[in-house]
């Protein structure tokens, strides 16, 4: 079990593969179907995944806008997202791309909306990350952060340690950052133990 959590920072191998696989599924899932319905996506909206994983979401983004980019700093993940969304590849609606939040290869202004699913835990300095998300959205752009954790439950203590360079973060410490980053209008969601904080550039 503690090689596989290992994964969970970034999919790699075998276990990656499998990691990636129950990502795209499972409760997973339900997280972003809940978190996806409190953004609106239009068709013409420009949108980024940070942290894609095994694409599901990207996939499930796709049914609402004709320009969603994965980006993700495992190769394993690209692999797998990439081979999920073949087909939006195909037709010029997608790119899923290797890269790393720390300093994401799109240029400034690009995007309407970023999202960021379970992947925040791993995103250090998280300060020059929200800069950099920041940096690559629209002015009015939306970025949404979703954790299947509220960041407050002391059995995520354990998890952590396993995994090796995650930080669980409560919604409010999330809204804090944000609004050093240069964000407003943060609103924060919760569904159960899951919180999505969502804010404005």
């Amino acid at each position: 079990m503690f090689g596989y959590r290992r994964n969970a920072r970034k999919p790699k191998g075998l276990l990656g593969r499998i990691m990636l696989t129950r990502m795209n599924h499972g409760t997973h899932a339900m997280l972003a179907e809940w978190g996806l319905s409190l953004v609106e996506i239009a068709r013409t909206d420009a949108v980024l995944d940070i942290g894609c994983g095994g694409g599901a979401n990207v996939a499930r983004m796709l049914t609402k806008s004709d320009n969603v980019k994965g980006v993700d700093y495992s190769a394993t993940s690209v692999a797998k997202s990439a081979r999920h969304n073949r087909r939006a590849i195909g037709r010029g609606a997608c790119a899923v791309i290797a890269g790393d939040v720390l300093a994401l290869p799109f240029g400034d202004g690009e995007f309407d909306l970023v999202t960021a699913f379970e992947t925040v835990y791993f995103w250090h300095p998280i300060e020059r990350a929200f800069s950099e998300v920041y940096r690559v959205l629209k002015k009015g752009g939306v970025f949404a952060v979703f954790n299947d954790t509220d960041g407050e439950s002391e059995d995520w203590t354990e998890v952590a340690r396993e995994v090796g360079g995650m930080t669980v973060y409560t919604a409010d410490r999330l809204s804090e950052l944000m609004q050093s980053a240069g964000f407003a209008k943060v609103e924060i969601h919760r569904n159960g133990k899951c919180i999505a904080v969502i804010t404005e550039k």
